[in-house]
């Protein structure tokens, strides 16, 4: 089994249990976030290229032909060479900018090469993608100031002492206009006003400048230029890829593949994309309690596109959790506060995102179950003599058998939730305490409490009702 394979069946054995447990949330953290550095060489071709094109929206032409390009290149004893281009038009960077960064690195830990290439001139033109306008041209000071803290911020993602740096300004700011005429001439000028965000500006009828247009030409021959193999890039950046694929043919070399990535939707559930302008965004360099916090706060439609995007979980692991949302033995709150973790354990530390996932309990999640309205009850006098299956399904109406809440209970699912004035606490019931009384099941753990409890609730999955006297 390869080394992946081996942390995938540790990871989900623990994604199996209670994960409200701080203990076995912290032991789940610490196998998913030492992946970050785990060695992927071992993986075979196509493995590789399956995970690589688990986490990305478009492979092309195709996630066989990335295999076929690793396999090709492990035959010669060499890595592939992996290209990513970054335009520093902001000097602060946030959780969407991390998304390539952690594909990149993933190439990285399966042994290819890996080249940052600094659009430090393609920058002073600008890049037209999803603008409704020109963007101004940023100067040399711009984009010193820019870069200076782009990669402290992104490094917890890659490993900045294994990549190649590059600027664009090496090669293309001494381009002679006969090579840049004789690109152009096997260019389609029709194929550069295909773009979405060109059609809509001309519709409109705004400008568009021949520096827009050029702008796609130039970012492909810095793939000519490092003879690429693989390209990233936003979906976002699509054509100007494919531009990629074009101009290296154009040079007579193989094309490189492209690999485009999802643009990771912003806090506020609205639709849109992470972005700084509109607020709805997570910085880097923000700290732990403020990191886990915003994380918290995302709609939980959002918790497993942001795992998938921005974890080293595998659709293995996914695929255990979406399974128990579905049949509510894992509570969404709990798989949020994972994800929190996930974050804050990648940008600090494990002991960091512990201490903000205490914060974080201490002030939000010790709201009493007594300011629930409309919460079923059961009461001990009349059912404590009946089994907790029994209550569950004949009382509660919770679940549709008995078979259905041991299987609830074996799953980690069941639970007894005990208020005092100290707060709140949880008491997971296993398959066979879910076969004895209410009464006793409920005794027995009240009477591991300093003192009498002021409210007790029955939990199954994320169906909650009080239990009283």
């Amino acid at each position: 089994m390869t080394r992946l394979g081996e942390s995938v069946r540790r990871a989900t054995a623990l994604l199996v249990q209670d994960l409200s447990s701080d203990a076995t949330v912290r032991e789940l953290l610490q196998e998913t976030g030492s992946r970050r550095y785990l060695d992927l060489s071992d993986l075979p071709a196509g493995e590789q290229a399956e995970l690589i094109g688990a986490r990305t929206v478009n492979v092309l032409p195709s996630g066989d032909a990335l295999a076929e390009r690793v396999a090709a290149a492990q035959e010669a004893g060499r890595g592939l060479r992996v290209k990513l281009g970054i335009d520093p038009t902001g000097a602060d960077v946030h959780l969407g900018h991390a998304v390539p960064m952690i594909v990149l690195s993933r190439f990285q830990r399966m042994g290819h090469d890996v080249t940052l290439i600094i659009g430090d001139l393609t920058a002073s033109i600008g890049d037209p993608s999803g603008r409704s306008e020109e963007r101004p041209p940023l100067t040399g000071e711009d984009i010193a100031r820019n870069l200076a803290g782009y990669g402290d911020q992104v490094r917890p993602f890659f490993d900045f002492e294994q990549v190649r740096l590059r600027h664009n300004s090496e090669w293309l700011a001494g381009i002679t206009l006969p090579r840049l005429i004789g690109i152009l001439a096997q260019v389609s000028a029709s194929a550069l006003l295909q773009r979405d965000d060109f059609r809509r500006r001309l519709d409109a009828g705004h400008g568009l400048s021949m520096s827009e247009l050029i702008y796609p030409v130039a970012m492909a021959i810095d793939s000519v230029e490092i003879m690429a193999d693989v390209e990233l890039g936003g979906v976002d950046q699509l054509l100007n890829l494919q531009m990629g694929r074009r101009v290296m043919e154009i040079h007579g070399q193989t094309p490189q593949l492209v690999v485009t990535l999802p643009l990771i939707e912003g806090t506020d559930g609205s639709g849109a994309k992470m972005s700084k302008s509109k607020g709805n965004y997570i910085g880097l360099s923000a700290a732990p309690d403020e990191l886990f916090g915003k994380v918290m706060s995302i709609p939980d439609r959002l918790v497993e596109p942001y795992l998938r995007a921005l974890t080293e979980w595998t659709d293995a692991e996914l695929a255990v959790v979406t399974a128990r949302l579905a049949d509510g033995t894992l509570h969404p709150m709990d798989l949020k506060k994972v994800l929190a973790g996930e974050v804050v354990t990648a940008l600090h530390d494990l002991d960091a995102a512990m201490g903000a996932r205490a914060a974080f309990t201490a002030r939000f999640s010790r709201r009493s179950f007594t300011e629930v309205a409309a919460l079923p009850e059961v009461s001990l006098a009349e059912y404590g003599a009946e089994t907790v299956t029994t209550v569950l399904t004949k009382v509660l109406d919770f679940v549709p058998s008995a078979s259905a809440a041991r299987r609830l209970a074996r799953q980690n699912g069941l639970r007894l939730v005990l208020e005092t004035a100290d707060g709140q606490r949880t008491e997971t019931v296993p398959e066979e305490d879910a076969l004895r009384t209410l009464a006793e099941v409920v005794t027995e753990r009240a009477d591991g409490l300093a003192g009498t409890p002021d409210s007790v609730y029955l939990k199954a999955g994320r169906k909650l009702a009080r239990v009283r006297d």
